[in-house]
């Protein structure tokens, strides 16, 4: 890929070199043209690196669990207060307090581990798909820190009932450091790009978008390999069910040779207005 970064990519970097303030706390921005809410995953992705910097770096994130409590307001930066629970010979564990105004926004913990060999196995093969040809690129390629394409874009935006599921290839939209936390951190703030749309495609043209309130709850990921953005990934997403105003969509993320290295599960609110 060369040294070629899109702006939007090197800005999204720059933004997870968070500022320390002293032990345990840090102090996050967000992009300059940001005029709405903030992105969930980005404080996700920097709740992430903020808890990576009071582990030894020996030992990787391999699950996080987020509860989104607030909306963030784009206007001032964001306070991520880290709490050292445990800190074990082969895990520890962090739990992350992002704040604004004196108040939370998102509370998340993170499970680090160091390297294990053990029993390995994937019982699930990856989607029968091939990353996007050129051709294709240029007609639904989605451009932003994340190259994005959609399989089958034309008939997902078609307003009927579809089956609730969604495979969509991502990948960073340049170079990026050879720095484990920063791919993990790079991918776990995209995840949380297309889950909650996922849910709404049964419910296709039984509502006007204006009208639906529609919100990240909660967010989990589990890292099961090593992550590589600069390579293309495949995001297979899906909704098993939806009520009382909440979509439940699961994601699994593999790459190029159809090795799941991620798995995700997120609540969304789908409230109607």
């Amino acid at each position: 890929m060369g040294s070629y970064r899109h702006y939007s990519l090197e800005e999204l970097i720059g933004l997870l070199d968070l500022e320390q303030i002293e032990d345990n706390l840090y102090r996050g921005f967000h992009p300059k043209d940001r005029k709405r809410r903030l992105f969930g995953g980005q404080i996700i992705g920097q709740s992430l690196i903020a808890a990576s910097r009071t582990v030894e770096i020996e030992k990787i994130p391999h699950s996080l669990h987020a509860y989104f409590i607030r909306p963030g307001d784009w206007k001032i930066p964001v306070l991520f207060e880290v709490e050292r629970i445990r800190n074990g010979r082969s895990f520890s564990t962090r739990r992350v307090l992002a704040v604004q105004d004196g108040e939370a926004i998102l509370s998340m913990d993170i499970s680090f581990q160091l390297f294990e060999d053990g029993l390995q196995h994937q019982y699930r093969e990856a989607p029968s798909f091939e990353p996007p040809d050129k051709a294709a690129m240029a007609e639904g390629l989605k451009q932003r820190p994340f190259l994005s394409f959609r399989e089958d874009h034309k008939k997902k935006m078609e307003p009927h009932p579809q089956l609730p599921e969604q495979h969509i290839w991502i990948k960073a939209n340049g170079a990026v450091p050879e720095n484990h936390i920063i791919h993990m951190a790079l991918l776990a703030y995209q995840s949380d790009e297309a889950l909650l749309s996922t849910a709404r495609l049964p419910h296709r043209g039984s509502y006007v978008s204006e009208k639906l309130q529609g919100a990240s709850l909660d967010h989990s990921i589990w890292f099961h390999r090593p992550v590589n953005v600069e390579g293309w990934l495949m995001y297979a997403m899906d909704s098993p069910a939806t009520g009382n105003a909440r979509g439940y969509t699961r994601g699994e993320i593999y790459d190029e040779n159809g090795l799941l290295i991620a798995s995700c599960i997120q609540e969304g609110l789908m409230r109607m207005q």
